[in-house]
């Protein structure tokens, strides 16, 4: 057998005590972070004065430096330049503003990569990377991280011991850009990941189930990376194993920046600022080396890809990161309409960026950071705008972050320390079970794309509801939602038989379950570890057309249409899947299931068409003081609105506000007895809501109760509510 370096060791951290992960961990910080991503390297000293003191008038206590500075901190190999970052430094701290440093290690400077192109990523197709763009470079690479942590110890100790540096952010949104690489020492690091994970290869063969296909190998360094679709598809735990390493290897090149800053002052907090979401395991050791998570809020990116727009995809987003790890900041808050060569976003209209600036306070956010201060004359990010426009001219946006600011800084000792209620959990986020189904897609959403349903259901109705993963405190909650998790870790069925039987309301989505941690078919029906609970047994499965469809729908990396034979006209090929929840009639979709049910279980939806008829589609189930109620098919919008509409209140969930009208979001922040119920009108015009609970408005001074409550267009509230009997 042979053996490989084991690139991705990393030393011990130091320790230092912090809370155990959870979607209600609150942050360890005294003051809101209130402030904006800075770039004085890319303006004449002249202006520096001016924004120092722009900034300090805006109300910000801290920026954000330095993420893409590399070639000036070290311009040439060795040699060390600190004075322009020093005088940045020092005259924000003359302000009053502190600054937060970021390891540059996203773009290392040209000399580097010229003198080392072994450094570069390479792609599926063996083409390097080139210099000229970001995130270039294989992180995963023995010399990288060399250099990146040599860049990390000079940074570290030359600002050890100032009082204006206060903490720092590892990199800037890791592999946003790019998170796989082909690389010949990515290879060799994999083959060391898998030794390490499997001692040994009769192991790792067992697995992957190499039988398949011929694929038995003899020793670890038979085994290459999966390069997709070559000519047809790699085995798929071969590539959930390759994801597995390289979510390790990112924390492990995190890790290495982290050790260091700590080790050279612990005083400081570390963080990250995660964009896309490639590639890092958010609930393994990436979050928990860092005092907590930070997530890049820019929802218009992403609004066309839910129906309830861009307000409700900032929401789903931080609920979601938030339940991997509790509450977090945003370094980067999207002010303006973003670009780069390739695309533009539409821009917040007048009073926007500070709602949602509020949303991002409301979903357990301690510390927002606009992007940017102001905007780049120069580079691929020239119309990414800012606080302040290209002609240097303080605007209505300044005046909305300086309102945002003095409002979030008077209140901030109400918020600080406080997580957000939740009465439904719905699971998430979990790493294994997203890339498994990738490796394996058939066609069908992804556990995330699977939960938007649910999530979008509780979000226009104003019911608490967030990620949590079955490893958290479910007793917290009244109805706990696994939407389609293939992959079930048996050391979660426990807790969740616990939650049930204590009173608690599941609701398990067709398909969970039915996979092993090596993501092989399980060798009994599904939903296997979970039938006793459910009651149920998948005695047959398969496809179905999305709503609206035609024939049974048949999706590959290649063509995600609907396939129709050729010799068969669309029409005839069409085909209703239809099911029935009470008196509700609905259309199914992506996935149906045949359920045999076991005694106490029973069915309160069937089938209603062609082969199903009649047959059980979602089933119930008592078990202590709870229930389980299992899906047969999948949470489209019409299906999860029906199935929610009537168990979410017999579980005892109601909204926080009732009568919501449409567009304006709620959530509920607590600690202890203190609880701040977060409003935020989503849209331009004004709406009225019949009634709100008794307490006091912390941004307007009103006292509030059970009458007419106003908000203006993309008003926000923040009601400090009275306190009610337990």
């Amino acid at each position: 057998m042979m053996s490989h370096p084991a690139f991705l060791e990393s030393p011990t951290m130091p320790s230092k005590p912090r809370a155990r992960r959870s979607a209600w961990r609150p942050i360890d910080i005294d003051t809101f972070l209130v402030g904006a991503a800075h770039y004085p390297e890319h303006v004449d000293e002249a202006v520096w004065e001016r924004d120092a003191a722009r900034i300090a008038e805006a109300g910000f206590n801290v920026v954000r430096m330095g993420e893409f500075a590399w070639n000036l901190f070290e311009p040439q190999p060795g040699q060390y330049e600190f004075d322009l970052f020093d005088r940045a430094v020092a005259l924000l701290g003359r302000h009053g503003v502190k600054t937060i440093l970021c390891t540059p290690t996203a773009t290392p400077p040209r000399w580097l990569t010229a003198a080392h192109p072994e450094i570069l990523r390479v792609d599926a197709k063996g083409v390097p990377h080139r210099h000229g763009s970001r995130q270039h470079v294989d992180t995963v690479h023995p010399l990288f991280r060399e250099h990146s942590q040599r860049i990390t110890r000079m940074m570290a100790e030359h600002y050890r011991d100032d009082p204006n540096v206060i903490g720092w952010q590892t990199d800037n949104e890791l592999n946003t850009s790019c998170s796989e690489t082909y690389s010949d020492a990515a290879e060799a690091a994999f083959r060391s990941f898998l030794e390490q994970r499997y001692a040994t290869i009769e192991a790792l063969n067992q697995a992957w189930g190499t039988r398949f296909w011929a694929q038995t190998y003899d020793d670890f360094g038979q085994v290459e990376l999966p390069r997709p679709f070559t000519p047809v598809a790699s085995n798929p735990t071969h590539r959930l194993d390759y994801h597995r390493f390289l979510a390790e290897a990112t924390a492990a090149f995190q890790r290495d920046q982290v050790e260091i800053l700590r080790a050279v002052n612990p005083g400081w907090f570390v963080y990250h600022n995660i964009g896309a979401i490639n590639d890092i395991d958010m609930r393994g050791p990436f979050s928990e080396d860092l005092d907590f998570l930070g997530y890049d809020v820019y929802p218009f990116l992403f609004d066309e890809l839910l129906r309830h727009g861009h307000a409700h995809c900032q929401a789903l987003a931080l609920d979601w990161v938030r339940g991997a790890a509790g509450n977090l900041i945003v370094p980067e808050q999207q002010s303006s309409f973003g670009s780069q060569p390739g695309f533009a976003t539409v821009a917040p209209e007048p009073g926007e960026m500070r709602r949602m600036a509020f949303s991002s306070v409301a979903r357990g956010v301690d510390g927002v950071l606009f992007f940017r201060w102001r905007p780049a004359h120069f580079g691929a990010e020239i119309y990414w705008m800012g606080i302040i426009d290209h002609d240097d001219v303080p605007r209505g946006r300044f005046e909305e972050a300086k309102r945002f600011a003095g409002e979030i800084g008077r209140i901030a000792p109400e918020v600080l320390g406080s997580s957000v209620h939740l009465d439904v959990g719905i699971a998430g986020p979990d790493f294994v079970n997203e890339e498994a189904h990738k490796a394996y897609a058939l066609g069908l959403p992804t556990p995330q794309q699977a939960a938007v349903p649910v999530h979008g259901h509780c979000y226009t109705r104003g019911i608490a509801c967030g990620f949590v993963h079955p490893e958290d405190e479910l007793n917290r909650l009244k109805v706990f939602i696994v939407p389609h998790w293939a992959v079930w870790d048996p050391a979660w069925t426990g807790p969740l038989e616990r939650f049930v039987r204590n009173g608690g309301t599941a609701i398990i989505g067709a398909r969970s379950g039915a996979h092993t941690l090596d993501n092989h078919a399980l060798r009994v029906a599904p939903p296997g570890e979970l039938a006793a609970l459910t009651g149920v047994t998948v005695e047959g499965f398969g496809p179905l057309a999305t709503p609206g469809g035609n024939g049974v729908s048949a999706q590959f990396e290649m063509s995600r249409g609907v396939v129709v034979p050729p010799d068969r006209p669309a029409e005839s090929a069409r085909r209703r899947y239809e099911l029935t929840i009470g008196n509700t009639a609905l259309q199914a979709g992506h996935w149906f299931e045949r359920l045999s049910l076991r005694d106490g279980t029973e069915a309160i939806g069937r089938w209603t068409s062609r082969f199903l008829a009649g047959e059980p589609a979602i089933t119930s189930r008592r078990h202590g003081r709870g229930r389980v109620i299992y899906a047969g098919t999948y949470f489209t919008p019409e299906l999860t609105d029906a199935l929610l509409g009537r168990v979410l209140p017999e579980a005892g969930v109601a909204p926080l506000v009732p009568g919501l009208p449409e567009g304006v979001e709620v959530s509920l922040r607590r600690a202890g007895d203190r609880e701040l119920l977060f409003l935020q009108n989503t849209r331009a015009e004004p709406v009225t809501i019949a009634s709100v609970p008794a307490g006091r408005d912390l941004l307007s001074g009103a006292a509030t109760g059970r009458d007419r409550f106003e908000l203006g267009g993309y008003g926000c509230a923040v009601l400090r509510l009275a306190p009610t009997p337990r």
